[in-house]
């Protein structure tokens, strides 16, 4: 599951894309202001930025100029405004791989993030993960349980991913959170057992086991 990092100061257009991309299975995480928005994007844990050019602190041009001259690939979609083609020509050229104007639709933002994460993974990277007779296509999103085909929500797909991507390893609620939900979701919610719970009727009650006083592990 792909982790966006959102850096917009104004918070109706941060919860407007926030919204879009968690029904559209992202996990995401929103800062208001250059700074952080450089510093967690230097810690690595995200696929994709959506920076803003207006940020305070720091703004998006700096976050951008700085992130390039570390050498980070990391792929960036700026917001500008409408008339600032200026903005447009120096995001482009201080390294960003793409841009949408404000105001827009988030079909087209949503177009472009999966066509910049798309290009952002290496032409030899697996598509399926297997653990077993458990296997999880990561481009149907669909996982196969022997001879059977098992449809997944989004977050049941990030959950079963996870797993996957560390067999026979503890992973605690709070790194599931972490990762599948992402940094703003509660951590004293029990959304994790809720999913593990749905994930096991589908793929086998055997396979994801509880350790207790730690957390859960793919057998």
């Amino acid at each position: 599951m792909s982790r966006i990092l959102i850096a917009e100061d104004d918070v109706n257009i941060a919860s407007f894309i926030q919204k879009g991309l968690h029904s559209a299975g992202f996990v995401t995480t929103h800062v208001a202001d250059g700074g952080t928005a450089l510093l967690l994007a230097r810690g690595g844990g995200f696929d994709l930025v959506i920076l803003d050019i207006g940020l305070p602190v720091m703004d998006g041009f700096a976050v951008l100029r700085q992130l390039r001259t570390e050498g980070l690939r990391l792929p960036v979609i700026v917001l500008t405004a409408r008339d600032a083609v200026e903005d447009t020509v120096a995001g482009l050229e201080g390294g960003a791989n793409d841009y949408v104007s404000k105001p827009f639709r988030f079909a087209e933002l949503l177009a472009r993030i999966r066509v910049r994460l798309q290009e952002a993974v290496p032409a030899d990277a697996g598509l399926h993960l297997e653990h077993g007779d458990l296997l999880l296509d990561l481009r149907t999103r669909r996982a196969q349980c022997g001879e059977r085909v098992v449809d997944l929500t989004a977050r049941e797909f990030g959950l079963l991913e996870m797993f996957l991507r560390h067999p026979d390893q503890v992973l605690t609620r709070e790194q599931i959170l972490k990762h599948v939900w992402g940094y703003d979701f509660n951590p004293a919610s029990n959304v994790v057992d809720v999913y593990v719970r749905t994930l096991r009727k589908k793929v086998g009650d055997s396979r994801i086991e509880t350790v207790y006083g730690m957390g859960y592990r793919l057998r």
